[in-house]
Order: C-alpha cells, then structure tokens, then sequence
C-alpha cells in the first residue's frame, strides 16, 4: 500500500482538518474563461447557472447550428485517462447528450445520481425503460434501444444500442448506474465504490483505445469528480512509484479543465480513503476484489427508492456569486475560523438563500420538463388529428392551448421566484 498516502490520511484525520485541506485545494485551484455558456442561446442548456464548462476544454458539438453542450474533457495525460464531465442531461439537452456520445466514440455512460432525489428532478429520463424499450431523438436522428437490464442492490447496468437513424450504423453503449449515491455525499464505503469502479474498469470502457468514458451526476462537478480522481490515482499507482503519487496535485490538475470537482470535504476524504484501499489490489492483494463484493453485498434486493439522507443545512462553493457545492453550516464556520488569515472564504450570503438559489433551480428545471412533455403530447394529438383530415382546425386549437400553457408556466416561475424571495 502506498505509505505516504495513508500517512497524510491520518494526519489529517487525528487534526480533523479536512475542510482546511479542501479550502486550501480550492483557493489553489485555477480559474478560466467560460463565456460560451453565458451565450443567451445557451442558457436552456445548463441545468445549474452556476456550473460551466470552461472554454478551453468544452466538448464542442458537431456538424450542428450551435455546437453547445454543458460538458467537459478532462485529460490526466500521465495515467492516459479521458473523461467527458457533464452535468445530469436536461429535456431539451437530451438529444446533445446522445449526438455527444456517437461523436466522441464513447463506449459507455457512468451515472452517479438518481432521476429524482430529494423530491427534485437531477436528470432527465434519457435512456428507456423496461416499459418503453425504445426512444427517439428526431431533433439529432437517433434511437436508443434497450438490450439488457442487470439490478444489483446498489448499482445497475443497462446495455444500449444507440442507432445513428440517418446512416442506419448502430453501436453497442454500456450504462453503468450507481443507485445509492447521496448528492453532496459519500458512498456507503469504499468497498461498494471499488467494487463499482472496477466492475466499469473490467468492461474495457476507460482504456485509451476507445473514446473518453461519459460520467455524470447532477451537475457533473461532485460525485463525478470522485469517481474520476479514484480511478486516475489508482491508474498512476500502476504505471509509476505508488509512493509518488500525490492525490491533491492530481485534484489541482483535474480541476484545470472542469470547475469545482469534488465539492465537500467529506468527498475529499473518501477519496483519499478509496484511494488507500484499492492500492490494496495494485499492491498485489489477489483476494481483495472479492472482499469488496462481498463487503458490498451487491446481489441483494435493492434498497428502498428513497435516496439516503444528506445534511439539512448547507452553504455553498462559489463562481462568478453563484452556488455550487455544499457543505455544513458548521463546517464553514470551521474553516472561516481557522484559515481567516489565509483565505477569502468568498461565501457571501446566507445558508438559506443558498438553498433557495438551488431549489429555484431545480424547480425550474422540472417546470421545463413538464412543458416539454406536454408539447410532446399535443404533438401527438396534432399528428392523429392530421390523419383525420381536420389539421386545419386543429392546429388552431393546439397553437391556442400550447400559448395558454406557456403564460401557465411563465406564472408559475413568476410565482415561485417571488416565494423564493419572500
């Protein structure tokens, strides 16, 4: 095992100063233009206001009207890994994601977070279901098919065909979704996380041969910079000195292309913590992989739909006066306190206006889900009515009710906006 880590993993843990360490990555950590997302044509396509990608390092659509797409390739050249950072697809977003996906040659989705969590949308439906085995993307001409379902008790695999409808070609696409992730939180133990990770590794989807791994959670900042800071430092232990690698270097490095990775300190740690154990393997430990399914208990029933409990006071991470990441109440108290002469804290604000700031949000983003849905039924009842040979009239009636549903929603944010800020 490396030494050295786990050394600085207990030195830290016997001080409890993780949120120093984690403040001190964040002060260090640099910062660069994202303009692009700013674009007013651009604003629909970010879940988050807040969350962007930088300009250097966006994945840039092709062969399309606006090349705009909330994600991010992160490059740790030394380990030759290639991740493709984005946030949790949106509606509308939907169909980018797949054009992305076909583009880049990627081989499989890593999923972190749920559809639902906590009574708020975080992603949108963007593959199908037992129920609706096949969805269509008209807008960038592709379907996705369900081939195959595997439900684990914390995680589930799905295999997908992803057919170019244009060209016909048609490509197989591994789904990797982990199930029991708390937003803003940690994994049950590291030996559930390996056990993932290396259930991912095994089918051959991060290797340089093919196109970079799509990995996303929420905002595609927190969960996802987890995983992808584990799977580079274990990757560096095999191809170099164990004893050199250097955990918050490879973070400094990672946060270079996508803004705010890892967003508390108690994801931090498990990081160092997942880190330790899985160098148990690269050390030579044949018989660890099946301690960690074993310790993981992966073919139980999975758990209640609830998503694990996570903190009710929160404050948040900024860019630009904006919120990002979370942590306690206490916890930044911690850290103002200790590191007052070091660092501008930067979160100007209360606890509770940081929390309306991303309710807001996510309401939003649900209102937008619900209106896409319904034109996506009065599309429907446009084209039976078509059929009938009363398109005339019908279109009328549909124009009239889609405006009556569009001053609706517009209401209904003027609403909330005004409750937020009551």
């Amino acid at each position: 095992m490396s030494a050295a880590i786990e050394r600085e993993f207990q030195e830290i843990d016997a001080t409890n100063d993780w949120q120093a360490r984690y403040l001190e990555i964040r002060h260090k950590s640099s910062d660069y233009p994202h303009r692009v997302a700013k674009y007013p044509e651009n604003r629909n396509r970010n879940r988050y206001r807040d969350v962007s990608p930088y300009d250097h390092s966006r994945v840039k659509l092709q062969n399309t009207e606006n090349d705009y797409i909330n994600a991010s390739l992160v490059v740790i050249e030394e380990a030759q890994r290639y991740y493709i950072l984005t946030q949790g697809p949106l509606p509308n977003t939907c169909c980018h994601f797949w054009l992305m996906v076909w583009q880049q040659q990627t081989k499989a989705v890593v999923m972190l977070n749920r559809i639902v969590e906590k009574d708020s949308v975080k992603c949108a439906q963007y593959w199908p279901t037992r129920g609706e085995e096949v969805m269509v993307f008209s807008e960038t001409g592709f379907r996705v098919r369900l081939v195959s379902e595997d439900i684990k008790s914390y995680y589930t695999v799905h295999l997908l065909q992803l057919e170019n409808i244009n060209s016909g070609e048609s490509r197989m696409i591994s789904h990797f979704h982990y199930t029991t992730w708390p937003d803003f939180g940690v994994p049950e133990s590291p030996a559930s996380f390996l056990n993932f990770l290396f259930k991912v590794r095994e089918s051959g989807c991060l290797s340089p041969e093919h196109g970079p791994a799509v990995v996303h959670c929420s905002a595609g900042i927190g969960r996802s910079g987890t995983f992808s800071l584990v799977d580079s430092c274990l990757v560096l232990m095999e191809k170099k000195d164990p004893f050199s690698v250097d955990i918050k270097k490879v973070l400094l490095d990672m946060r270079k292309y996508r803004m705010g990775l890892i967003q508390t300190p108690d994801q931090l740690r498990f990081s160092y913590m997942a880190v330790i154990e899985g160098a148990k393997f690269i050390m030579g430990d044949s018989t660890i992989q099946k301690r960690w399914k074993e310790l993981s208990k992966e073919d139980q029933a999975p758990s209640s739909e609830q998503s694990p409990p996570h903190p009710a006071k929160i404050t948040t991470e900024k860019y630009n006066g904006n919120s990002v990441g979370l942590e306690s109440k206490d916890q930044v108290e911690k850290i103002n306190t200790s590191l007052s002469t070091k660092v501008q804290d930067g979160t100007d604000g209360s606890v509770e206006s940081a929390v309306r700031k991303r309710l807001r949000e996510d309401r939003k983003a649900n209102t937008a889900q619900k209106l896409q849905q319904m034109k996506q039924k009065l599309n429907e009842t446009e084209r039976k009515r078509k059929r009938c040979k009363c398109a005339a009239t019908s279109k009328n009636g549909l124009l009239d009710l889609e405006q009556t549903l569009n001053h609706r929603v517009v209401a209904t944010e003027g609403c909330l906006d005004l409750n937020l800020h009551a």
